[in-house]
């Protein structure tokens, strides 16, 4: 391996590191924990996002889900195409968008705001179109992208992932959820293998 791409391999790691930590630095702080009440008490959660932000979008409704929070993933396209009817008063609505200005997202949020649902919205352009439209704004940072053109969605994607797991983990606190619970939600794979072993062993020594 030639030593430039080593140079740049690493560096990748500092880049994303650099953008989890501005955003961090930026958060406010008083708005996530308004997004934190409205998602522990919403009878419902739906994210919608484009490209990178779509995939972080599907992360969060899986990641609310595990924690008994009924959420799923709104496609853009198929959101003003009927799949909206999943939303009804009291429901949240989370979209992400770096710049604020994602076209698709315009009819989505018309449609919450007909049926009075909560919109949070995650971005770096806090003066957006789409910014502008939402209840709580969440502000994320991006010091750069990894690849030497700037263009791809990398840092972008690490740093909105970090405020929705950030999210997850305040929400799990927030509705007092206990390990037991992901045991029943997730029983698959080697970690549902570990939460129900101990938590059979911990029944067992309660008999």
């Amino acid at each position: 391996m030639k030593k430039e791409i080593r140079d740049q391999i690493l560096n990748a790691f500092r880049i994303e590191s650099d953008s989890i930590l501005a955003t961090r630095d930026c958060m406010d702080m008083e708005a996530f924990s308004r997004a934190v009440d409205v998602l522990s008490q919403a009878p419902r959660i739906a994210a919608t996002g484009c490209g990178h932000s779509g995939i972080a979008c599907r992360h969060f409704a899986h990641s609310m889900c595990c924690i008994n929070r009924p959420a799923r993933f709104l496609s853009p396209a198929e959101a003003i195409h009927g799949a909206s009817g999943f939303l009804k008063s009291g429901d949240v609505l989370v979209w992400a968008s770096r710049g604020g200005k994602t076209d698709e997202l315009f009819k989505i949020l018309d449609i919450c705001h007909a049926k009075q649902a909560v919109i949070i919205g995650v971005t770096e352009n806090l003066s957006s179109p789409l910014a502008i439209q939402s209840d709580i704004v969440l502000p994320m940072k991006v010091t750069s992208e990894t690849d030497k053109y700037n263009s791809q969605g990398t840092s972008s994607f690490i740093a909105l992932s970090s405020v929705f797991d950030a999210l997850q983990t305040a929400v799990l606190e927030e509705t007092d959820y206990r390990n037991e619970e992901f045991a029943l939600n997730h029983p698959g794979g080697a970690v549902g293998k570990r939460l129900n072993s101990g938590h059979c062993e911990k029944v067992q020594n309660m008999l």
